[in-house]
């Protein structure tokens, strides 16, 4: 029976969450232009890509989309965790990185897909930073030009959008419209059940829920970029 990504999401048990980040360790849909819709995100280019600087205790600025998307609303592309390129079909049989001991991915191009896609200093987030993301913004369920998605507003008050992209098990797509996931740059390795060198930690983002997750690594899940 196919093994979906969403019955691991909907187990998974929010935690406790500081505002301190403790760093342990074509798919493209509706659609464009690098802003959230908000007036002034107080945010810049890097490397030709949007940030909005949320405010956050660690100073990291934040994509404005995701890789494969040119505008918040907009899905962008879906890569197996450790992939840096799309693929008709994401199964088992299939990834890179399903089974193999692999440890924080964060930075290397090779299996990167913000740091290879993106360049310069982007790269995809550790657990801790979605961590904290997650608890330093205030979560709000809503609509950016009529994609479904969540806004979180930082700190400072300036905000970001996600929108609700859902994720890719082979050709099809699932939770669109329902919930936002992103990957980490982290395998799960926390809990002694899980730790078969099978799943990774993602950001997931719902009308209820707001939190680390983890998924499958063969499943196709958007990338949303980071930067000092």
């Amino acid at each position: 029976m196919k093994k979906i990504y969403l019955i691991i999401s909907m187990i998974v048990v929010s935690m406790m969450m500081s505002c301190n980040p403790k760093d342990d360790g074509d798919n493209s849909t509706p659609g464009g232009n690098g802003n959230n819709g908000d007036d002034d995100n107080s945010g810049g280019l890097i490397n030709g890509y949007e940030y909005v600087d949320l405010g956050l205790p660690s100073g990291l600025k934040w994509a404005t989309y995701n890789v494969g998307a040119d505008k918040p609303e907009c899905y962008g592309d879906y890569f197996a965790w450790g992939e840096t390129s799309t693929k008709a079909e994401y199964t088992e049989e299939n990834s890179v990185t399903y089974g193999q001991q692999i440890s924080d991915i964060s930075g290397n191009a090779i299996y990167d897909a913000a740091t290879a896609n993106w360049g310069g200093s982007w790269r995809m987030p550790t657990t801790g930073e979605i961590k904290q993301l997650v608890a330093c913004c205030e979560w709000e369920w809503t609509q950016l030009n009529g994609v479904n998605g969540i806004k979180g507003v930082g700190l400072n008050g300036n905000s970001i959008f996600f929108p609700a992209s859902g994720y890719r098990v082979e050709s099809s797509l699932y939770d669109y419209g329902e919930a936002c996931h992103c990957w980490s740059s982290m395998p799960n390795i926390d809990d002694d059940h899980l730790n078969e060198n099978i799943y990774a930690h993602t950001l997931y983002l719902n009308i209820d829920f707001h939190r680390d997750s983890y998924g499958y690594r063969y499943a196709g899940i958007p990338v949303r970029p980071v930067s000092e």
